[in-house]
């Protein structure tokens, strides 16, 4: 795939992520300093399209990614931006008030869903237990999806086993799924960010972030990297 396409991709992505509307060349003309025309960037944008990485919503003249799309995007495109200096120490003094595990890892989850706005599961060290927060931040993220859309995942969240799944293949690298990629039918309007903590005795759990498909992935990755590695230094784990 030629350069400018993965650029043209990557600012579909990028403008779909913002505003939840379908993205048109004009838009991305005049916001991504291509150094093309709208033409040339429909042009393109026809070529992603034929090869299924982006598609045309209803009748709207805009584009959105499709699953292949926002795969291409975190595999080929995203890049992992490590958090601010004050980011990282207001997630360190969050986290360090704690006094214990329960208490550390339910701050953790709920501060992993407020720095992400998604859904935030964690797993105990070796145990078949998870934490979830961030539930309500499934409506306002899908506030423009029909009527009933995110009940399928809502029922798929109540059950600890489903959790428990979602997190069974976590390893120390962040892993992204996306859609159909997660196996669980009434997740697949939904992508899951992973990976593993490792804790006192190489003990190792697993934490999550789950959303919309349309999540900011470059962000979500960061944070949940950054989030994992506060966990195995609170808890005296090898992670720094």
């Amino acid at each position: 795939m030629q350069e400018r396409q993965l650029e043209i991709l990557r600012a579909i992505v990028d403008e779909y992520v913002a505003t939840q509307e379908p993205v048109g060349s004009k838009i991305i003309a005049e916001k991504h300093s291509l150094g093309v025309s709208p033409a040339t960037i429909r042009n393109e944008m026809a070529i992603l399209e034929d090869q299924g990485l982006i598609t045309q919503p209803h009748t709207s003249a805009g584009r959105i990614p499709t699953n292949s799309g926002y795969r291409l995007f975190v595999d080929k495109i995203a890049q992992i931006k490590p958090l601010s200096t004050a980011e990282r120490r207001a997630i360190e003094t969050f986290m360090g008030n704690s006094d214990n595990l329960d208490d550390l890892l339910v701050r953790t989850a709920k501060l992993l869903a407020q720095l992400t706005n998604q859904v935030a599961v964690i797993q105990y060290p070796d145990e078949d237990k998870v934490i979830l927060a961030g539930t309500a931040n499934l409506a306002r993220n899908n506030s423009q999806e029909p009527a009933g859309s995110i009940y399928p995942v809502l029922e798929a969240l109540e059950e600890q086993v489903v959790l428990l799944r979602l997190l069974a293949d976590a390893t120390n690298e962040v892993q992204v799924r996306i859609g159909q990629e997660q196996g669980e039918k009434n997740l697949e309007s939904t992508s899951l960010v992973t990976t593993q903590y490792t804790g006192p005795g190489s003990h190792s759990g697993a934490l999550g972030v789950l959303g919309p498909t349309r999540m900011n992935y470059a962000v979500t990755m960061a944070t949940v990297n950054t989030v994992a590695r506060y966990i195995g230094r609170f808890i005296g784990g090898s992670n720094s």
